[in-house]
């Protein structure tokens, strides 16, 4: 990595006092979860995982379902584990300078390294729990892949609605394409962006709206925007960039700063 784009993105971290990060699937691919739309994204590698991806379909098929909690299942017998990444975040959380994490993961992974509940979005959802598409009965995941490993393939809700048992299709608690992120989320995203001074976007194309719509909003208002990511993104002419493996940029620019403070 060019170390002088790492000073340049400290010293303009340094300066800042109120910082908004969002974060996309490559601050995760190097906790071996694959991004999506890569050469071995999961989409690309694997189309039954694209198409579990919109709404419409997963409420229908059944075989894309018993696919998905397979895939959960396997995955939860050998969960990913944060990165330096991830870590370095939740270290310069301690600063006080960081005020809101903007996720576009599912993994739960910045939770898990330590970043404080109250100061993260995970804006399309997480896999932490389960809820039922037709009465909307949320349950804790685990609960559901206890019985996929049980046999259950394709399991449906169990609760009781007026004495009748629902039977209606479970979904973990993420946004497919077709669902609609929490519009309180995304209040809040916004306001983050307008109370902030600097934002950092971190393994993310930037791509995806509504997220990405936040980048051009903080533009707008003359706020910094440092860009830490390994391929170009339609903002990079606007914006700081840092080029590299994100476990090892993150970490060398925020570290200082979390050293000095």
């Amino acid at each position: 990595m060019p170390k002088g784009d790492v000073l340049a993105a400290r010293s303009e971290l340094a300066t800042a006092s109120r910082v908004m990060v969002i974060t996309g699937a490559g601050i995760s691919t190097a906790s071996g979860i694959p991004d999506y739309r890569g050469p071995r994204g999961v989409w690309t590698t694997n189309p039954a995982a694209e198409r579990a991806s919109r709404a419409d379909a997963y409420a229908s098929d059944p075989s894309i379902r018993e696919e998905y909690w397979q895939r959960l299942l396997e995955r939860s017998a050998h969960p990913p584990r944060p990165n330096e990444a991830h870590y370095s975040l939740a270290r310069f959380e301690r600063t006080r300078r960081l005020s809101l994490i903007v996720t576009q993961n599912i993994d739960g992974l910045h939770l898990e390294a330590g970043t404080s509940f109250d100061r993260l979005i995970e804006v399309h959802g997480h896999v932490r729990t389960v809820r039922c598409l037709t009465c909307d009965h949320h349950q804790p995941t685990s609960f559901v892949l206890s019985r996929v490993a049980d046999g259950e393939t394709d399991p449906h809700c169990e609760e009781a609605v007026s004495g009748v048992t629902c039977e209606g299709v479970l979904s973990t608690t993420i946004v497919r394409f077709g669902d609609q992120p929490d519009p309180l989320e995304m209040h809040h995203a916004k306001r983050g962006v307008r109370e902030s001074d600097l934002l950092l976007c971190v393994g993310s194309t930037l791509a995806v709206v509504p997220v990405a719509m936040l980048v051009p909003s903080a533009l707008d208002r003359d706020i910094r925007v440092i860009i830490v990511n390994d391929a170009p993104t339609e903002y990079d002419e606007s914006a700081l960039c840092v080029r590299g493996d994100i476990t090892d940029v993150l970490p060398a620019i925020l570290d200082p700063l979390h050293e000095s403070s």
